[in-house]
Formats: C-alpha cells, structure tokens, sequence
C-alpha cells in the first residue's frame, strides 16, 4: 500500500487536528490480500455514466427511473451510499479517476477542455504493464486533448468499437481492464422521449433545488431515459462477460463522472452535483448484498483497481484503497476514518472575463457541507449577459442549456421560482455551510450563524489542512495557472 508522508502528519499534528476526527488518512492501513496466496487476477469493468445523480435508481427508491442493472449489481455486492466525485465537471472528474489524485494537482487536468500531462501516471498503464488486456470504448479521459499533455492514446487506454471487438482482441488467459464511458444521460434530450416511454410526471421527485413545474418535471424524465439507455448497455456488457462464464471473476463498477446536468447541479459541488451511485460487484471475493455508507471518493477507485490486481499504488496518489470495506462482509459504516470526503472545481466553460475559473472546495461529512468560494466576487454559473469570446454562447455558460435552465429564467421573477433562481445562478459569500440533517435540500446557507461558529471553523481548519497536505495551488500558490491553461473546446 502507499506510504504516508512523514511530513504531512507533522503538519497535521501542528495544526491541532486529530487525524481521527476530521483530518483525511491517506493510507489504508491494509496489506495487500494477495500477499502469501496465489489468487487468481480479477477482470475489471468500469462502467461510467455521464452526468448522473444519486439518488436516481429504481434500488434506491426512484419511482420513475428503472436501472435493472444498476440494481443487479448492487444486490449481488455492495452499494455505496456515500460517494462523491473529485469535481462535478467531466474532464478533472475523470482524470481523478484515472490518476487516483484530486483534480487540483493535475495541472491542466484540472479544468474541462484541457490535457492531461503524461507525468501523471494512471491506472489502465498500470494494469497494462503488469499483464492485463486494457482498453476503453465512446467516451475515455474527455472532453480535452491528450496529445498536448504528451500521450500517444487516451489515458483510459486503447479504444475499440465495442466491448466484442475488445474480447476478440484479448489475448487467451489475460485479465482485463475494460472502460465503458457512455455519453448518457449528458444533454442534449429529445424532448419528451421520457413521457413517451411511458414515465409519468407526478411520479417525478423534483429535486429541492428547482421549481416543480410541468417543463421540469418532463426534462427529468427525458434524463431519466438516458440513465436508462445506459444501464441497458452495461446490462448488454455484463451478459457477454457472462456468457463467458467470466463474470464471477470479474470486478463491476456502476459510477458516474458527477451528477445531473440541471441547474445548482452539474458544475456544483452541493450533493446534486457531487453525490453519485456507485456499486460494486466481485463474487469471488465481495460479500452480496451490503449497502455501504462510509465515504468514497471516486479518485479511490484507481488504488483499488490495483490492490483487486495485486499491485501497489503509485506514492502519488492521495487516494486510497477501499478493498478493506468490500472484503469486510459488513454494512454501515465499516471503516471509521471514512467519515469525510473532499470536491472542489476550477474551471468550468468560458464564461467569465479573462477565462477566470470559479473555485470552489468542500469538505462534506454525514451532517454537513463546507464550501469554500474563493471568488465570491464572480457569478458562480457564468456572467448573465453573454460577450464575445465566451463560450457556450449564452448567458450562465457553466450552467448546460436545457428546458429546465430556460424556464427558470424566464420565471426569475415569480414566488415560485425567486429564490430557486438566486440560489442557482446568483452571487454567493465566500463560505456556505449547509445543515444537511434540517436541510438535506442545501437551500439555507448558515455560515453566518452564531450556533453554527465552532462546526464551521473545524471544518474550516480541516479542509485548509488537507488543501495544504496535497499541496492545492489555490492554498500554497500558483493558482492563477488555472486560469492560463489552453481550453481545448468551444
């Protein structure tokens, strides 16, 4: 397993945070479950949607979206409550994934439409290296351009047409390493493609963050009938491995790159933008039927895949392996020091004068969300009036065009919709904290209050000291390089 640094726990222990309260452990504290056994090497499946929230599956009490597959595999292993993504934005929330670091310290990684720089290394290359058949199919490490980073391929490896023509080319005995990056639920929708389906609207749950109106209610329907597009493919996937008889040997994981591409969601690092579904099937090795809820940050998925591959993580890594909870055979909370995770984003689309980015970190625990803005004087979803050189042109550029965005705008002003608007495309302070047990929606900032004082400054000093530990330029400097990186889009 990795090593800790020395020099990080003499400065969490200066600044008086006890590294069992609200202070992140970058080791496992496990060895490795293949040492003094010949085990045999897993498969390995990562199924990625794009764009998806939890709680948007039928196994978690969704009355309208159906997710067969989704549910199989979390009957048949674990499904975990609590996992977050390092940013609710495709490009950094991938190249976490890949990297097994936060997206702070991927240089341009760290920002949508950029490279990725080959110095960092990632975990297909790994699994490669040691032996496995690795490739990838539609969407990889994206959107961006990998070759300005240095890279011959897309880092999630070589890509194939589809999943059979990557079986085809595997070599007879070799594990495997597959990436299956769907485009689904990511906008743009056919409108009504959900109603049609047969989904009805007053069966929707409209999130606490937008308006319940007759346009939203539709426009969730038509997401919710690409996160069923997507969990049919995977589903599609699962039989051939099946069909193989390969699939007890296999390691499935159900995720998504971060969450719903509607207002105060996708781009936000509130829980509709962060929080995603993740569960996790291994037969030979993995317990059924567990629901997990300690916390998981997808950047340890890549520690993971190489502890299930008998490898060790690169020292890089800040991630941590979490095969420890899946062989624990237990539900609830397993490991204790899993009680936080972090998310943050830098830039998003090309919408604000200068290219300037909207930073923004959290740390998030089971009773509450810190945010901190570190420039609250920027509109956090883009400035409202478009100019020339932004990109996507149109007003609130990081937030994605969609009827819900459209509505919410031209109903600015009505009771309904007032403070919804304001929340999701106004100004905000330079801290928030949110009360998730009163207000699990996230709609009522309460930094600023008194009876609030002492959570806020523990977690406060908490985030401050793992930004500082994994070496964040927005705390140790060399931020504005955020802002400078080519943008390779639009």
């Amino acid at each position: 397993m990795s090593t800790c640094s020395n020099g990080r726990r003499k400065f969490l222990k200066q600044s008086g945070l006890a590294a069992a309260s609200l202070v992140f452990s970058g080791c496992s504290g496990t060895a490795s479950f293949f040492a003094g056994a010949e085990k045999k090497r897993p498969n390995i499946l990562f199924a990625i949607a794009d764009d998806w929230s939890w709680p948007h599956a039928s196994i978690v009490g969704d009355k309208v979206v159906k997710t067969p597959t989704f549910d199989r595999v979390a009957r048949e292993g674990v499904m975990f409550t609590n996992a977050f993504v390092s940013s609710p934005s495709c490009t950094p929330s991938r190249g976490a994934i890949l990297t097994g670091q936060w997206h702070w310290r991927l240089e341009d990684g760290g920002n949508l439409f950029g490279t990725i720089p080959a110095k960092f290394t990632v975990y297909p290359d790994l699994l490669e290296q040691a032996g496995y058949h690795v490739g990838y199919m539609r969407k990889g490490w994206s959107p961006g351009q990998y070759k300005p980073g240095g890279w011959k391929r897309n880092p999630a490896g070589k890509r194939y047409r589809d999943f059979a023509e990557f079986m085809q080319q595997r070599e007879e005995g070799k594990p495997f390493c597959f990436w299956f990056g769907s485009s689904d639920p990511h906008r743009g929708y056919e409108w009504q493609s959900g109603i049609k389906s047969g989904m009805k609207l007053d069966d929707v749950d409209v999130p606490a963050c937008l308006p319940d109106s007759e346009t939203v209610r539709t426009d969730i329907c038509d997401y919710f009938w690409e996160v069923q597009r997507f969990d049919r493919q995977v589903g599609e996937i699962l039989k051939t491995i099946e069909d193989a008889g390969e699939l007890d040997n296999t390691l499935v994981v159900i995720t998504s790159d971060n969450g719903m591409p509607f207002p105060r969601c996708k781009s936000n690092i509130y829980n509709m933008g962060t929080h995603v579904p993740l569960a996790v099937r291994w037969p030979d090795r993995v317990k059924a039927g567990r629901v997990v809820e300690d916390f998981i940050s997808l950047t340890d998925l890549a520690p993971t895949f190489l502890e299930a591959a008998g490898l060790e993580p690169t020292k890089e890594m800040t991630a941590r392996s979490f095969v420890n909870v899946l062989l624990s055979g237990q539900s609830g909370r397993i490991d204790r020091t899993r009680d936080k995770v972090l998310t943050g984003k830098e830039r998003h689309t090309l919408c604000r004068p200068g290219n300037a980015s909207y930073p923004m970190r959290a740390i998030r625990t089971q009773d509450f969300l810190y945010i901190r803005n570190f420039r609250p004087e920027l509109w956090p979803a883009g400035d409202p009036e478009w100019r020339e050189g932004y990109w996507p042109k149109m007003p609130y550029g990081d937030i994605d065009g969609s009827p819900t965005k459209t509505y919410m705008m031209e109903h600015r002003d009505e009771p309904q919709a007032k403070k919804l608007f304001e929340l999701g495309f106004g100004k905000r302070p330079a801290e928030e904290l949110y009360d998730l047990q009163s207000d699990p929606g996230e709609l009522n900032n309460v930094a600023d209050k008194t009876e609030y004082a002492e959570i806020k400054n523990k977690l406060a000093a908490a985030l401050t000291a793992e930004l500082k530990a994994t070496a964040d330029p927005r705390v140790v400097g060399g931020a504005d390089a955020f802002d400078n990186y080519p943008y390779y889009g639009g």
